[in-house]
């Protein structure tokens, strides 16, 4: 039997995303430069055969790694997985220095979703490295219109627990209608300046000590109950068919309506299922809750709590989603809670295939 207490604690990991030229490279050069990144090891993709961002990024002794076999996507993960163990290797091996953490800076033309599969899907990895938290970077004069004409730029912001704005000073007036729309997209995220300090910046629920307490704004308090009024939704703007919610619960849940909640919205829509994160009172254990965060078909093993970070008890599941009516999760949650007001959700909306199995 393996002892569990013998295992390395699980190592910090941040994705630092955004679209291209929206200046993730100043803002990472800036950020290595502070104590707080002291022992961080950093992972760089660029796009392209020829390399051109690494001669940006300042050499930090030896902990920097690049990937040039393309944007990050499905056809570098397996580069990317590759890395990581290998980073591991060398250093329970004594052959590279000790990093306290790890940030992966994705190509401006990726879907994060692809890597972050990797992080919370991959069964030695998932013991290995902990996500502690999604930072897109928006270019806050050009930023509008590169979510109107990209759908990659959308899905970055859509999946982010941090928003930093950079060039805001350059046009006040376009960063404050952007900072808006960027709101409405992800209202459970975060927006700062480039002045955001390094250790905001890598903070998050999963890796740093008391960070528990974070646990209530990383679920983002301005996320809408489904069950309010709708917002109105800007048809001539891309990220319109984005939605954000939260489902809640005042009493425990059971574990097994839950994870038959969990499995057929994933196996059913995981495709339009941008995010999910959740605290969770569970009905054989109420006073240990579960977190829990996915992407896509791809839900990470639940982590549970020593104790609630707060006297709010409720269970919360917080959802992105492209393309599905957040009134049919919410009926299909009443549903497997057994609320009996709620219509019960027609099994023909289901139109992924729901016996597909989720491939990561």
């Amino acid at each position: 039997m393996t002892d569990d207490s013998r295992r390395p604690a699980p190592i910090p990991l941040t994705v630092l995303t955004g679209f291209l030229g929206a200046g993730k490279t100043t803002l990472l050069n800036r950020l290595l430069r502070d104590p707080a990144f002291a022992d961080t090891l950093v992972i760089v993709n660029e796009f392209g055969e020829v390399g051109l961002d690494h001669l940006l990024i300042e050499t930090v002794d030896d902990d920097m790694i690049l990937l040039g076999a393309g944007c990050l996507c499905c056809t570098v993960r397996g580069d990317l997985i590759g890395a990581l163990e290998d980073l591991l290797r060398k250093r329970d091996n004594g052959r590279i220095r000790p990093f306290r953490r790890v940030v992966i800076e994705t190509t401006g033309l990726a879907d994060p979703a692809p890597i972050l599969h990797a992080l919370i899907y991959h069964p030695y990895l998932v013991l290995r490295y902990r996500l502690q938290g999604i930072v897109t970077v928006v270019d806050a004069v050009n930023g509008d219109a590169t979510l109107d004409a990209h759908p990659e730029a959308v899905r970055q912001a859509a999946v982010a627990d941090r928003i930093v704005l950079t060039k805001a000073d350059l046009d006040p007036g376009a960063a404050d209608r952007l900072r808006a729309r960027l709101q409405a997209l992800n209202p459970g995220a975060a927006i700062d300046g480039t002045d955001v300090p390094a250790a905001d910046l890598l903070g998050g629920p999963f890796g740093l000590e008391g960070a528990r307490a974070d646990l209530r704004a990383w679920l983002g308090e301005a996320v809408p109950d489904v069950r309010a009024a709708p917002q109105p939704q800007d048809v001539n703007r891309h990220d319109a068919s984005i939605r954000a919610f939260s489902l809640t619960n005042d009493a425990p849940v059971s574990r097994a309506a839950l994870e038959m909640f969990l499995d057929l919205l994933r196996s059913s829509q995981g495709s339009k299922l941008l995010r999910l994160k959740g605290l969770v009172a569970v009905a054989d254990d109420p006073e240990r809750p579960l977190v829990l965060h996915g992407v896509q078909h791809v839900l990470h093993a639940p982590i549970s709590l020593p104790a609630w970070p707060d006297q709010d008890r409720r269970s919360r599941l917080v959802l992105i989603v492209r393309d599905l009516d957040p009134a049919f999760v919410g009926k299909l949650w009443d549903a497997f809670l057994g609320r009996p007001a709620i219509d019960a959700p027609d099994a023909a909306a289901l139109t992924d295939n729901p016996l597909a199995i989720p491939n990561g």
